[in-house]
């Protein structure tokens, strides 16, 4: 095969998308029996099959979950590409969805949105909040352009996506500056006692401190677990507890909340990752956050 039909791309891309041939025939607005003859053509071309008939189903072969994960990255990619190209003839600004788990720290999310407001294009930022899954679903129906998040997607997960990594940081226990004055010196074993503001079970920060927790010689007291990241600070600058934060954001949180460090979670980080359609990253919004989240922000 030297080269490739695009039509042909296209209408098994349908196919596979709309999960059957009279669904894409609809879609397409064209007869079912051309969609087939188109069909055998591209399996001609490859030199594979590319489908198996399964009762009334239809199910990719192992040749064509291949074609089909780059033929989407392909059309993803061309309609990227034409957004990009309205908005420049319009003189218009680009929208970026980006998706945020609900339990991802907002200064962390803030710190990596923010190249998104310095690049030269004109870009309207979208940001919904919301469960993993359902933004997850947002992705796959390309509802949404990104998802930030400090954990992967993993292989059971249906939805095809792939995971940027985009830095890591330690973790740190903050409190008022008064309380982090009296903790710091014997830290960590002046923790004892101390009313823990912890982030609700299930989630990274979670469990990598509950890990360093067993590591110690002391029982935590959790007063008490939090979903909201936002609210969980508000507590601690309360004077109402301590809490894990992430290490790359402790100067943020000095400044809003009236944070100080106690100490870091030796042997305790955090992933964060930018979890989107695109194999290689090519939207320019996207390419802003990783390029400065391992320049800048998680810089060693």
């Amino acid at each position: 095969m030297n080269w490739l039909n695009y039509h042909h791309l296209l209408y098994f891309w349908t196919v596979a998308k709309e999960g059957s041939i009279s669904r894409a025939a609809a879609s397409l607005h064209l007869s079912q029996p051309t969609i087939s003859g188109q069909l055998r053509q591209l399996e001609k071309s490859v030199g594979s099959k590319l489908y198996e008939r399964h009762g009334r189903s239809l199910r990719l072969t192992e040749v064509g979950q291949i074609v089909f994960e780059y033929s989407d990255e392909i059309f993803s990619t061309g309609r990227e590409l034409m957004e990009r190209l309205r908005g420049t003839q319009q003189g218009g600004s680009q929208t970026f969805t980006v998706g945020i788990p609900d339990f991802l720290p907002k200064q962390v999310a803030f710190r990596l949105l923010e190249p998104v407001f310095r690049m030269p294009q004109k870009v309207q930022l979208i940001c919904q909040e919301g469960k993993l899954t359902d933004l997850l679903a947002e992705l796959a129906m390309h509802r949404a352009d990104l998802i930030l998040s400090d954990s992967t997607v993993g292989s059971q997960v249906s939805v095809k996506a792939y995971n940027h990594s985009l830095g890591e940081s330690g973790i740190s226990w903050v409190a008022t500056r008064e309380l982090a004055e009296i903790l710091r010196p014997a830290y960590p074993l002046s923790l004892k006692g101390q009313p823990l503001l912890l982030p609700t079970q299930n989630t990274v920060l979670r469990r990598s401190v509950e890990m360093w927790l067993e590591r110690q010689d002391f029982d935590a007291v959790v007063s008490a677990e939090i979903e909201d990241s936002a609210l969980l600070k508000l507590l601690a600058a309360e004077g109402l507890g301590i809490a894990p934060v992430a290490s790359i954001v402790l100067r943020d949180l000095q400044e809003r909340y009236g944070l100080y460090p106690i100490g870091s979670l030796d042997g305790a980080t955090m992933q964060f990752y930018a979890i989107s359609v695109e194999r290689r990253v090519t939207h320019p919004a996207v390419k802003a956050i990783s390029e400065s989240a391992r320049s800048q922000l998680f810089r060693v």
